[in-house]
């Protein structure tokens, strides 16, 4: 049997608890409020150690002073006793599992560890908005014209065979996403599947010019070679057979823009990408 707790020890001990649960409580919604405010790197840093200090000082201290841990032997009694007998043994088992006469205590390690939610919640909260379908578009829409940055509609004549471009729809290079290549190649080396010839009207193909590996800029063209190249990981695409990577890290081909020649000799877009831009991400295949 277990040698029963002082009372005095227990008081001090129960404070230290209390004490320690409240600053942890404390600590972990100044946290977040903080971090809703504007946040503050260092004072993060303060309260954060205080939220979880405070939880195992508060902890330690419950199970080091207001636990019996000591082992002392005393003469065994018969057994049985009667309904009194039974109940004063579940009050001794209650008492020296150290919870009762502790709801207090109970109620203040409940709500520091609101306050850990609290702070656990900034992680969560710094994720910001879910990109929804953002992945799977661009701002390339059915009737938009390839063109420069900030400049006028590119047409045949200002894109010379093993010529290469970049454009944007109307020009408005806002959404980096759109950024495209034009590349004009001799229509007979190409080797397209039907529904992708199409668009590539007088030999001028557009693809994406996000690298599908890391989402760099495929900024390099060998027009002796017809490859396109990502000077950031040396991921190669062959512009001949649909932008398919022959060469480095990236694993998809570079998306290829629906377009067609409008009678003024400009190009316009068909619609967006038929396939996500940039890196892969785990539901490429499905924007639901």
């Amino acid at each position: 049997m277990t040698r029963p707790l002082d009372p005095t020890d227990e008081r001090r001990a129960e404070r230290i608890v209390l004490a320690a649960f409240a600053i942890s409580f404390l600590a972990g919604i100044s946290l977040l409020v903080l971090y809703i405010l504007g946040g503050q790197t260092q004072l993060e840093g303060v309260l954060l150690m205080l939220c979880l200090g405070g939880i195992g000082v508060g902890i330690v201290v419950w199970g080091k002073r207001l636990i019996p841990a000591g082992i002392h032997i005393e003469a065994r009694h018969p057994i049985g006793g009667g309904q009194q007998a039974t109940e004063d043994l579940a009050e001794a088992i209650t008492e020296e599992a150290g919870f009762s006469r502790r709801k207090l205590l109970i109620g203040a390690l409940a709500g520091t560890l609101a306050g850990l939610a609290a702070a656990l919640a900034i992680p969560v909260l710094s994720l910001g908005p879910a990109p929804g379908k953002a992945l799977f578009q661009t701002s390339w829409k059915q009737g938009a014209k390839l063109a420069l940055r900030g400049g006028a509609p590119v047409k045949l004549d200002d894109l010379p065979l093993g010529g290469v471009l970049t454009v944007f729809p109307d020009g408005d290079a806002t959404d980096p996403n759109s950024a495209t290549l034009m590349i004009r190649v001799d229509p007979a080396l190409l080797q397209l599947d039907p529904d992708h010839l199409a668009w590539a009207p007088g030999g001028i193909v557009a693809y994406s010019k996000v690298c599908t590996h890391a989402g760099c800029p495929v900024g390099l063209y060998r027009s002796a070679q017809h490859t396109l190249i990502c000077p950031c990981h040396q991921s190669e695409f062959d512009v001949l057979v649909g932008a398919k990577p022959i060469n480095g890290p990236a694993a998809r081909p570079l998306p290829q823009l629906p377009i067609r020649m409008a009678a003024d000799g400009t190009f316009v877009a068909l619609g967006d990408f038929p396939d996500p831009v940039g890196p892969s991400f785990w539901n490429i295949t499905h924007d639901d």
